[in-house]
């Protein structure tokens, strides 16, 4: 079992779990420094705890209060945060992915600290040293500063919408994916494996799965383990120099799809469900790579393909935790999803498993017809 504070600290990061805003070692960090308190509109209630401690032992604190119900991490948003943070030490984001991604940003682009009260265990992002944001309409990947703080209230966390638990379940399958996607870049185009980031997130990964039945039953160990994998691939992410050891083709569906939904004005679907789908749908190609016609190296990429599990079982567990496990929930067009076959692995020059298909001449209609008829 990964010690989560203590390789934490490795980082430089206070992972530290508290009941009601009480986090002493954070407490005692933040003495004398003005902080400022981003909120939305789901969170501002879950903030009253740590707003009381900071308050109770003297420190001033500031507001910044994003009304939409959903805020987007774009330059807007960032803005909006870079302007009320202009007179304080310390930015906390009270959230998950987005408001932890634009804190993130705005304390990187002021040189200011930044850290976040977790409010689900929904996304890997919470201690990358990077952040996504919408630019001009386009997924782009920026410099961000790893989180101070990471603070987590487990009854806070086992409380989070079930949807939000699956979309970090979502995020942590993946990694089956995008490891397997390094390993055969390294096979078949020389890339450079980084083991070390390897190792410790296939052991966090393991570490989450064997605690599925908790989570499933809404239980603090479940939650946790599930916590202490989605902190790690941030960590691994450092240990790598990139988002190796955490992003692969599914990220890459995803990221494809969200720019899709934003050229049609729609909401976006939670970050880990669309990587959760995209995980079956890489496992899928990779289960079935026996059966197209082979290429030079081929026999090393079955091997490891061999090693994966299959899209029923993520499905099984996706679908257990509320999640959808067909594109077609999401509202997503038909034309879209067989678009996104041929086209997201463009998103960034990474060899992935779709990489594979599209450059070797292997993604063709009837394999689409397959993939549409399975997921779609």
């Amino acid at each position: 079992m990964i010690e989560i504070g203590k390789l934490s600290a490795k980082f430089g990061v206070n992972a530290e779990r508290g009941r009601g805003g009480d986090f002493p070692v954070f407490l005692q960090n933040i003495r004398g420094k003005k902080v400022l308190i981003i909120t939305d509109e789901h969170t501002m209630s879950i903030s009253t705890p740590i707003e009381s401690a900071l308050i109770g032992q003297g420190e001033r604190v500031l507001f910044c209060h994003l009304r939409e119900e959903e805020p987007v991490a774009d330059e807007k948003t960032v803005d909006v945060v870079l302007r009320a943070a202009e007179d304080c030490d310390y930015l906390l984001a009270v959230g998950s992915g987005t408001l932890n991604d634009i804190a993130k940003r705005a304390g990187f682009l002021l040189g200011k600290p930044s850290g976040v009260y977790a409010t689900a265990p929904s996304m890997d992002g919470y201690t990358s040293g990077v952040t996504p944001l919408i630019e001009n309409g386009f997924k782009i990947t920026r410099s961000a500063q790893v989180a101070s703080d990471v603070l987590m209230d487990p009854d806070v966390l086992t409380s989070a919408p079930r949807i939000m638990v699956g979309a970090g379940m979502g995020d942590i399958l993946a990694k089956y994916c995008c490891l397997t996607d390094w390993r055969i870049s390294a096979l078949l185009t020389g890339e450079a494996y980084g083991a070390e980031a390897a190792d410790l997130m296939t052991e966090a990964v393991c570490a989450a799965t064997d605690g599925i039945p908790s989570l499933t039953a809404g239980e603090r160990e479940g939650t946790e383990r599930l916590m202490d994998a989605l902190l790690v691939s941030g960590y691994a992410m450092v240990i790598a120099g990139n988002s190796r050891p955490a992003s692969g083709a599914e990220h890459h569906m995803s990221h494809f799809l969200e720019m899709d939904f934003l050229r049609r004005g729609e909401r976006i679907p939670l970050h880990g469900i669309k990587v959760g789908l995209g995980t079956m749908v890489s496992l899928e190609l990779y289960h079935t790579l026996e059966r197209r016609p082979s290429f030079a190296g081929c026999e090393g990429v079955y091997e490891e393909a061999r090693r994966l599990p299959t899209a029923t079982w993520v499905g099984g567990i996706l679908s257990s935790l509320g999640c959808p496990t067909r594109f077609s929930e999401l509202g997503i067009p038909p034309e879209t999803f067989r678009r996104m076959l041929r086209e997201a692995y463009k998103i960034r020059d990474r060899f992935t498993i779709l990489t594979l298909y599209n450059t070797y001449g292997l993604m063709t209609d009837g394999v689409i017809d397959e993939l549409e008829d399975k997921f779609y």
